[in-house]
């Protein structure tokens, strides 16, 4: 059977086959129930998140956080389950309670089982979670990335000064006061998208030194809160990223003086820098190839290529840990070109489960119009698609 993914509002997360009524009383929640407040607990953390002193909870509690907790109580009394007792308690289910949880229950066709909303090593929001909130109506943290790119586009008024700008907000999540005494520096663009930059917050500190990851280039933490000593005896399990798939084979950059570096808003961090290195990619497969190609307006990574058929042919990237809420966002959103390539890093592609997870999301008209591809598989999956246009000719 095919679990078809649909988006209900005010009803949390479902997938399209339901439960037997008539069901047993065995103590859990009415479907969706469960899957609703887990929604509502990604939106508590990705906003706690960008509050200062994220790490010391103190009443009275932001009205989200308290709401939050309400909810998570009243559902745990609904279902015999011990309540946590404070936004910490609350805050350390986030990282232990997985989707799969029975308190929440969420459809494994929507959410990879095992996923938190809290990393377990960072005490941080995990992608999965920040890609949960973006699955709100009003699209969430993504939707946020989008809007300020948006308005960067407006104030830079030509296509060339944003696409400049935008590269190097991509290029560049922290910002160091040396950076600008670098070659290459552009005043005139830090002029553009210093506004897009804030101090680095006290969570992403530890003992006044702010951690770099040197694969991604965004904050990085240890496990166990102190500043790292480069060494053997270091793992890739004692340090989280916000890459969070990153290789640990380097210890991360200390930077000792944070209050001389900036680092960029966290949605285009996430959203814009963490993919970007995909998008290098699959820009630079299509110039091997001689496929001329366009920037697009609106999404994020997305580009129309240039004499490929008689069809409007699109790319989009994405880095996306959970691919049916990839295949969600993508048949929510704007009017859709002929045939669509969703280009997503290697890794991403080929874990178990992912592509078929991506494919049975999505609506069946949609299947041959949204392709899934990574950097190296981009041309030649377009080279296909252009061979069964000619046989259908």
């Amino acid at each position: 059977m095919v679990l078809v993914v649909a988006r209900y509002r005010g009803r949390g997360m479902r997938a399209g086959a339901a439960r037997g009524a008539g069901r047993p009383d065995t103590g859990e929640a009415p479907e969706g129930v469960g899957s609703a407040l887990f929604r509502e607990l990604a939106h508590m953390v990705a906003a706690l998140a960008e509050v200062q002193g994220l790490r010391s909870f103190v009443l009275p509690y932001p009205g989200l956080a308290q709401r939050a907790l309400d909810r998570t109580v009243m559902h745990c009394l609904d279902v015999g389950e011990t309540p946590p007792r404070s936004l910490p308690e609350l805050w350390e289910w986030c990282r232990t309670r997985p989707a799969d949880d029975p308190l929440f229950a969420v459809p494994a066709s929507l959410i990879t089982p095992g996923t938190t909303l809290v990393h377990p090593v960072g005490r941080m929001p995990t992608r999965s979670c920040l890609e949960i909130d973006s699955y709100r109506p009003d699209g969430g943290v993504a939707a946020h990335a989008r809007a300020l790119l948006g308005d960067l586009e407006v104030r830079c008024v030509t296509g060339e000064r944003y696409r400049q700008c935008r590269r190097f907000l991509a290029r560049h999540p922290v910002v160091h006061q040396q950076d600008r005494f670098g070659l290459g520096w552009s005043k005139a663009v830090w002029s553009r998208v210093k506004s897009l930059y804030g101090p680095l917050p006290e969570s992403l500190l530890v003992e006044d030194v702010f951690l770099r990851c040197p694969s991604c280039g965004l904050p990085a933490l240890p496990r166990d809160g102190a500043v790292p000593v480069p060494g053997p005896h270091a793992t890739g399990a004692d340090i989280w990223c916000e890459g969070e798939e990153c290789p640990r084979n380097d210890a991360p950059e200390l930077i000792r003086e944070p209050g001389q570096a900036w680092i960029l808003r966290g949605s285009l961090r996430t959203f814009l820098a963490l993919p970007h290195r995909t998008e290098e990619a699959a820009r630079d497969a299509l110039d091997r190839a001689g496929i001329d190609h366009e920037a697009l307006s609106g999404p994020l990574s997305a580009y129309r290529l240039r004499d490929t058929g008689p069809g409007i042919v699109d790319i989009q990237v994405y880095d996306r840990l959970q691919p049916a809420l990839l295949a969600v966002h993508l048949t929510d959103g704007a009017p859709l070109a002929d045939r669509t390539l969703v280009v997503v890093p290697d890794a991403l592609a080929g874990r178990d489960g992912y592509r078929e997870a991506f494919t049975n999301a999505l609506p069946a008209l949609l299947r041959d119009r949204l392709v899934l591809t990574t950097p190296v598989d981009l041309v030649p999956d377009l080279g296909r698609g252009r061979g069964e246009e000619k046989d259908d000719a």
